[in-house]
């Protein structure tokens, strides 16, 4: 077993905001356990990562059986788990709601939505049973959780449907001295956004350029509610690029 810290498991660690909180929490202090599908990208955060302990653990979050191996390890390496990071998440292609596949409407529910759940159940089993009890689960949710873009009727669904299981979740995880909030996020830097710049379809039908903010941002914040104490929580955070179109959007 390794050395006795305060431990995270971070899902979609292999880039993006994943890798930006893997490297924000790492320097705080926290050992952290990170979580992606390619074991490549997994090395080059960890690289990153030069204060505690980092373990990588290719993990597809679709998958009940990897996630069950995840929080297996977890287990087994440092014995407890302290904070869980649900951030994993895809997107399907912008097109109206009647050309929308089944495959790729199943990938993003069965990634944003069902993974995060999967990972919630095994982390709640730890949670209840640790000693001492408890610890802090948070989801990454979406602007889109509560205003959706136009042909983003999958991210958006299962962004809603997070926000609703975020809520169950600090309900269910009170009893057990375990917290949960979310942070909803709106445009932050990474390959996902590099459209942002050469323009974005509006809800007027309109395309326009939007401003992008630096995932070191988000680690900051994830780092200040993980290390509230159990018994104080952050149920919702919003954090944004000032100048994007989100207050007013549509």
């Amino acid at each position: 077993m390794l050395r006795k810290s305060k431990v995270a498991i971070v899902t979609g660690a292999g880039s993006g905001i994943g890798r930006a909180v893997a490297k924000a929490l790492n320097e705080d202090g926290w050992n952290v356990i990170l979580a992606g599908r390619r074991q490549k990208s997994l090395d080059e955060t960890a690289a990153l990562c030069t204060g505690n302990e980092v373990l990588a653990i290719p993990t597809d979050v679709k998958d009940p059986l990897s996630v069950k191996n995840l929080f297996a390890q977890a287990l087994k390496a440092y014995g407890r788990l302290d904070l869980l990071f649900n951030n994993a998440g895809v997107s399907a292609p912008e097109k109206p709601m009647e050309e929308l596949t089944i495959e790729e409407w199943k990938n993003v529910i069965d990634t944003n939505l069902n993974g995060v759940f999967y990972c919630t159940r095994e982390a709640f089993r730890i949670m209840k049973s640790q000693d001492p009890m408890g610890g802090r689960i948070i989801n990454n949710g979406s602007l889109s959780a509560h205003v959706p873009r136009p042909f983003s009727a999958p991210y958006s669904a299962s962004k809603h449907a997070v926000t609703g299981l975020t809520k169950s979740t600090s309900l269910d995880g009170r009893a057990y001295s375990i917290a949960c909030g979310q942070i909803d996020i709106g445009n932050s830097k990474s390959e996902m956004t590099k459209k942002m710049e050469k323009g974005t379809l509006q809800a007027d039908g309109s395309y326009k350029t939007e401003p992008t903010m630096s995932p070191e941002d988000i680690g900051r914040s994830i780092v200040y509610m993980a290390g509230l104490p159990l018994n104080t929580n952050v149920p919702f955070l919003t954090i944004m690029a000032n100048e994007m179109p989100y207050i007013g959007r549509g």
